[in-house]
């Protein structure tokens, strides 16, 4: 059979568990696999197996890959292979992209003309001209996303490997995605092998569905706040700029305890960079920020230690959010001691008791890189909520997460509501938004308001 064969495949951690055990695969030119599961289910870990790009702590015991007929032997044949074969986007695109690159060098290092590489960002629903001269960090997640998946297509490999390709995106770029997949389905030349917890992506991309465990689909909730007293985070005047592009004029917005807001926007239309800005990561180019109707400083390193403890920021990449040398349980366990005042041993029960409640018990020794993308996550998650904040700034905290995890998590964000935390939410996800009390959506450098919140339309009725 001619096309990719996985055979046999088992994969064990440092201490000799099964992180895959005796998985077979067969895809012929022109298919489109999806291997689908739970968060931590070893999805990631099984793309890096077959591409022989393990991260230290994790092996391949057993197992062979074939490709065109020909057995791929791990090590330096497995380099040469995947440089000359494979177009990779994984799960943290912007981590993967070289920082000291611009997009213009990122892109064309894979195209054989510099014209293909501005049609493959054009193609993909980003402006050529505009982009061509950032760097990454000049770009959104969901810029960088789509930067990353033209470098990975702009050489026509035979072989696409895409971890999570529509976290952060927006439904018009998910639509140029699918597009860009879509061309190569049935093409009788190219595998194209993906990983997504979307499973509505998944049924329309691909030919065959593999599936390394069961997701039940929760239905969603929404659960009612009281929108009452003084707002716990307010701005006015706010004018926010990223690479001397303006992002957001004027905007203002209140945000109450127990309320959830959920913001709503095109892919880099700001709405990452604004969270930022609300977190003192970003400096806005105007504007006024309160906590509970006093000056917050625009600067993360001006606020004091109850301001920083006040207001919690879970970034859209937990990669780079995460100390790779810290265990997991110890960085969990610091923020606690750190902004909440509490004792060292205090504080660990709480990372213990928060790792159990994003369901990662038993992981607190671990290391960021010994986790998958959806755990990596829920660390993020766990180590803001362990300051016990009074606002949380979530940046797409569930894009990596199947549905029942991302139910979970929800869930647990409903609960501390109930004890006040106010969340505001970036999501392009429409079903969570529904949940949310009020939506904004940031169009046009404005912030502004979708529907009532639930109050009101109660008072209408």
């Amino acid at each position: 059979m001619s096309g990719l064969e996985v055979g046999g495949m088992t994969v064990l951690d440092g201490r000799g568990r099964a992180v895959i055990r005796d998985f077979s695969l067969q895809a012929a030119v022109g298919d489109v696999v999806a291997v689908v599961g739970p968060s931590g289910s070893g999805k990631s870990t099984l793309l890096r197996a077959i591409l022989d790009a393990l991260p230290a702590g994790l092996r391949r015991a057993e197992g062979a890959v074939c490709w065109e007929g020909r057995t791929i032997l791990p090590g330096r044949a497995a380099r040469r292979w995947r440089y000359r074969t494979a177009g990779i986007v994984g799960q943290d695109p912007a981590a993967a992209l070289n920082p000291l690159q611009r997009v213009h060098s990122l892109v064309a290092e894979g195209a054989p003309e510099v014209s293909l590489a501005r049609r493959a960002l054009d193609d993909i629903g980003l402006d050529s001209a505009e982009l061509w001269r950032r760097l990454p960090r000049q770009l959104s997640g969901g810029q960088a996303q789509r930067v990353a998946l033209a470098r990975a297509l702009v050489g026509d490999r035979p072989l696409l490997v895409l971890d999570e390709p529509t976290t952060g995106l927006d439904p018009e770029a998910l639509e140029l995605v699918m597009r860009a997949i879509a061309t190569r389905r049935g093409d009788g030349r190219s595998v194209t092998l993906l990983v997504s917890h979307d499973r509505d992506f998944v049924s329309k991309v691909s030919d065959r569905v593999i599936s390394l465990g069961q997701a039940a689909r929760p239905a969603s909730a929404r659960t009612c706040s009281t929108r009452s007293g003084a707002p716990v985070l307010s701005t006015s005047g706010l004018t926010i700029s990223q690479g001397g592009a303006p992002l957001l004029h004027n905007g203002a917005f209140e945000l109450r305890r127990h309320e959830f807001v959920a913001v709503l926007g095109t892919s880099g239309g700001g709405k990452s960079t604004m969270l930022r800005t609300l977190a003192g990561l970003h400096a806005a180019d105007a504007g006024e920020l309160r906590w509970r109707g006093d000056p917050l400083p625009g600067r993360v390193e001006h606020r004091s230690r109850t301001q920083l403890r006040a207001v919690q920021f879970v970034a859209q990449d937990p990669a780079s959010a995460l100390n790779p040398a810290h265990r997991v349980g110890s960085a969990i366990a610091r923020a606690a001691q750190v902004l909440d005042g509490v004792s060292r041993a205090a504080a660990r029960k709480r990372a213990d008791e928060l790792l159990s409640v994003v369901g990662l018990e038993g992981t607190a020794k671990r290391f960021p890189r010994e986790l998958s993308g959806g755990q990596r996550q829920r660390v993020a998650l766990a180590r803001a909520l362990a300051a016990k904040p009074d606002v949380l700034l979530a940046d797409e905290i569930t894009s990596a997460l199947d549905e029942a995890t991302a139910h979970d998590v929800l869930g647990l964000l409903d609960r501390l509501r109930a004890d006040g935390l106010a969340v505001l939410l970036v999501t392009h996800d429409r079903t969570i938004a529904d949940r949310a009390d009020r939506t904004l959506r940031l169009h046009q450098r404005s912030l502004l308001p979708t529907i009532s919140d639930r109050s009101e339309e109660t008072r209408a009725r």
